[in-house]
């Protein structure tokens, strides 16, 4: 006999589980593959046996040419979870916004520690090309104005992505307070954060969303994504997909390049032809 549930945490191979009922009970899959993630409805054994998942509605994860690391499923939207300090990478956004447009997920991006004020110039200026292209952005400091996000997680399963030091803990624990999720101070020789969250783990307050945190990342690589694919994560590239003169044109030394065309004119930002050139390179050499 059999029993289903959502995964609610995932420890490696162990995995916590939620049953119809609320009862949380341990689960383990079958093999030594962990083909299962944090926000997967499951079937498992009497004994704790996972032996299926129901079809996923996405699934975000990130992978190089080795491995791939799930991160979410099931979810709707990415909160994307940056600083004025330390600094962030504007590539490693690109990367998980391309991942969010392939599972057609929401996006939003917090500019966490907002106070700082002296930094937020230069978070605003690198932000500046993604508020262009319509992703929603919200400043805050988690600390004092956390609540500024409840309504933007409304009807939404989000999980929280960033990288370390961002401060995605402290929100959690503004927003879930009995998450009680650890924090640290930031390592300011490194200019990145401690990893503080070890494990993916599902939220549920009874404010009617769900919120899923993960592990602070310094890659996300996208060796399971297509060129084309890639293509396709940059939003504003669309209208012009098809239009160069060659057919698999990658918008590099190609003559008469529809996107090199609209960097030229100002239409696409040239720090997001960087960005897409850097991502077909590795997608050629299965790297990150």
């Amino acid at each position: 006999m059999t029993q289903r549930g959502c995964i609610v945490a995932a420890f490696g191979r162990h995995y916590q589980i939620e049953l119809a009922d609320g009862r949380r009970v341990n689960g383990f899959p079958r093999g030594k593959k962990s083909p299962f993630a944090v926000g997967d409805v499951v079937d498992l054994t009497a004994d704790g046996q996972i032996t299926g998942h129901t079809p996923r509605q996405s699934l975000l994860y990130r992978s190089d040419a080795y491995r791939q690391k799930l991160i979410a499923a099931n979810v709707t939207q990415l909160v994307l979870v940056v600083a004025t300090e330390p600094s962030f990478s504007d590539l490693l956004l690109t990367r998980a916004l391309v991942a969010a447009e392939h599972q057609d997920l929401h996006v939003l991006i917090v500019l966490n520690k907002s106070d700082i004020t002296a930094e937020l110039p230069a978070a605003r200026e690198a932000l500046a090309p993604f508020s262009a292209l319509g992703y929603r952005i919200i400043e805050l400091s988690a600390r004092q104005d956390a609540r500024l996000l409840s309504p933007l997680l409304q009807g939404e399963t989000s999980v929280l992505v960033g990288q370390s030091g961002m401060g995605k803990s402290t929100l959690i624990n503004a927003l879930v307070p009995e998450a009680m999720a650890a924090t640290r101070e930031i390592s300011t020789a490194l200019d990145s954060g401690k990893h503080t969250t070890t494990h993916a783990r599902l939220y549920r307050p009874e404010s009617g969303y769900a919120l899923i945190d993960c592990p602070g990342l310094q890659e996300f690589g996208l060796a399971h994504m297509t060129p084309a694919e890639i293509e396709s994560g940059f939003v504003e590239f669309r209208p012009y997909i098809g239009t160069c003169r060659f057919r698999d044109c990658r918008h590099a030394a190609e003559p008469d390049c529809a996107i090199k065309t609209a960097v030229a004119s100002g239409t696409i930002h040239p720090r997001r032809l960087e960005h897409y050139r850097q991502l077909i390179a590795e997608s050629a050499h299965g790297s990150h």
